[in-house]
């Protein structure tokens, strides 16, 4: 058996105490990524467009699902692949939690909603009407975080036409799944109008 003096233990003992005191903020939870819904029904992705998080519908299990219950006429018929989900979400402070609103495409309806990982690889997403009538669930990650966009409005204004097109001429593998052309949400036309 190992025999370590005093001042060594010492020494590990505070090593190991600061070690476990910075661990959180080195290991703090970040909402970016791509997320299953709890349902399966489809995935989210979620990026940080000028300090907001914004997610998007970015996989669908059956392609070519569209827009029905929005009560705006004009937004009626839209494909759901590329439609923003989550608004606008802005970080509380001191707390790995994000508010905004979230859409609901079955209802046609906007929810005050928050959205919190509850670890690496877990989000918890909860939704209120009228500030009670709560709901929520929990989406599985299945893409790594991602770093913040770089995009400007510069650069927004010129290119916001280009990855919409490719947005909605995406092709599909597998179940709806997109070839990964839905690239920087920050970049869609719905989200760049609000984002920059």
């Amino acid at each position: 058996m190992l025999h370590c003096p005093r001042q060594l233990s010492q020494v590990l003992l505070i090593c190991a105490g600061t070690l476990l005191a910075a661990t959180p903020r080195v290991m703090a939870a970040d909402p970016t990524g791509d997320w299953r819904l709890a349902d399966g029904e489809g995935k989210i992705r979620i990026a940080q467009c000028n300090g907001s998080m914004w997610g998007v519908v970015a996989w669908e299990r059956d392609a070519g699902c569209r827009e029905v219950h929005n009560p705006d006429v004009s937004k009626k018929n839209r494909p759901l692949l590329g439609m923003p989900i989550l608004l606008d979400m802005k970080k509380k402070p001191g707390v790995d939690q994000w508010e905004g609103q979230v859409y609901n495409a079955k209802d046609g309806k906007l929810y005050s909603s928050t959205i919190t990982p509850t670890g690496p690889d877990h989000l918890e997403i909860r939704g209120c009407l009228l500030g009670f009538l709560c709901g929520g669930e929990t989406w599985t990650r299945v893409g790594p975080p991602i770093p913040a966009s770089s995009a400007t409005a510069k650069s927004t204004a010129r290119t916001t036409g280009a990855a919409k097109g490719a947005a909605g001429s995406a092709g599909t593998s597998g179940h709806g799944e997109v070839a990964d052309r839905i690239g920087d949400i920050c970049l869609l036309g719905d989200i760049a109008r609000f984002a920059h």
